[in-house]
């Protein structure tokens, strides 16, 4: 099929590295590059204006990429026949001439299967066309199960989801908590039991498609940036099972040296007793802020007749405190909070924007927007669609 060729085309031009997600590499092309570069490049970077504009001409992709018509038509015509591509008829044009074809990317020609592993009660998975709609999904109960009972479900979850799509997939993402290093392997989510545990390669394996798996949180800002179209550098606040973050600077994602780059679940916040207190993860902000923790102490203050405003607003100040130092280090531009929203969008949030404001300096950092995610619940499912076409096609 002309879409496997296409896909083992993009394997070959460096695409498809390291699970798709690069240390450095900025989400979208928008310039030239080199001329040992320069074909995989401009074949992205056709591919990137025509999935984010849509239904224009030769000239048109001509005239926003800065490439030659020449080497437009050659890519276009390449695209086309690998499927990826489709005319869709000639312009009505109001000038004299031939009137103008009009190109977009084939939006049915694949599926992108997504899951979702950072809830605390469910594992969630879809699948989803390439512009992010969910056409169909599955949700399997986590009941509790860890370690190789949880490696269990998400197979069986990924392959109900292979069984429903209606078209060639292009790949399956996979958002995970915990720390996922650049081959797809989760060497630590201790909600979940697992360490060094080789998802990608067991899906892989199993199911023969091209898998990419990382951390949830990562998954999300990319779902930000894809579908929200976030701009600047940014920060994104995963709550679920434990808490994470994404962080993205100068388009790009940061993973740190280790791959642990935004693991903020286990920072201590909780230093009332002193600087010398011992670390303890009954301090860490997962403890205040982790949907299963803050549910547990919600039902604890109700119960004693306390209000539940008070926990939401600790929960929320303990995140600004763990996060005032980072907006000070980078000076983001837009801090991004996703979970459930009956817990997190009010109280939590206010107290979150009021403490970064009073813990950052004045006139520099004051600005950072503070806010809820567009995405709601299908966060990380969309971020999914983002990272197997930025893997596969050089698209976000």
């Amino acid at each position: 099929m002309v879409i496997e060729q296409g896909r083992r085309d993009a394997a070959d031009r460096g695409a498809q590295l390291d699970g798709g997600l690069v240390p450095g590499r900025a989400l979208r092309p928008r310039t030239k590059v080199l001329p040992e570069h320069a074909r995989g490049h401009n074949r992205s970077l056709v591919l990137q204006s025509l999935y984010r504009s849509g239904r224009v001409s030769r000239a048109d992709l001509a005239r926003s990429t800065g490439l030659t018509r020449v080497t437009i038509s050659d890519l276009v015509a390449e695209l086309i026949a690998e499927g990826l591509v489709v005319e869709l008829g000639q312009r009505d044009d109001a000038r004299p001439g031939k009137p103008a074809v009009l190109l977009d990317v084939d939006r049915s020609a694949t599926q992108i299967i997504g899951v979702d592993l950072s809830e605390h009660a469910v594992f969630r998975g879809a699948v989803l066309d390439i512009d992010g709609r969910i056409l169909d999904a599955v949700v399997i109960e986590l009941a509790g199960t860890r370690g190789q009972d949880a490696t269990d479900k998400v197979l069986t979850l990924v392959d109900r989801l292979v069984a429903l799509a209606t078209a060639p997939v292009l790949g399956i993402g996979i958002g995970s908590p915990g720390i996922v290093d650049a081959e797809g392997t989760v060497a630590a989510a201790p909600n979940l039991g697992w360490a060094d545990e080789p998802l990608q390669r067991l899906l892989a394996q199993r199911t023969g498609l091209p898998v990419f798996v990382a951390n949830d949180a990562n998954v999300a800002v990319l779902a930000e940036h894809g579908f929200a179209d976030a701009q600047g550098d940014m920060m994104l606040v995963k709550v679920g099972h434990g808490v994470g973050s994404g962080l993205l600077v100068a388009g790009a994602l940061v993973f740190g040296s280790r791959f642990a780059a935004g693991e903020i679940g286990q920072v201590i916040v909780g230093t009332d007793e002193g600087p010398d207190a011992p670390y303890d993860r009954e301090h860490s902000l997962e403890a205040w802020l982790a949907v299963p923790r803050l549910e547990r102490r919600l039902a604890t203050a109700t119960a004693a007749g306390r209000p539940a405003e008070q926990v939401l607003r600790e929960a929320g100040q303990r995140l600004g405190v763990a996060l005032a130092p980072v907006v000070g280090a980078l000076n983001l531009s837009e801090l991004v909070l996703a979970g459930p929203e009956d817990l997190l969008d009010g109280i939590v949030l206010e107290a979150f924007r009021e403490t970064l404001r009073n813990r950052t300096m004045a006139g520099f950092h004051s600005g950072v927007t503070v806010r809820m995610t567009s995405q709601g619940r299908d966060i990380v499912l969309r971020g999914c669609v983002v990272m197997v076409l930025s893997a596969q096609l050089g698209v976000s």
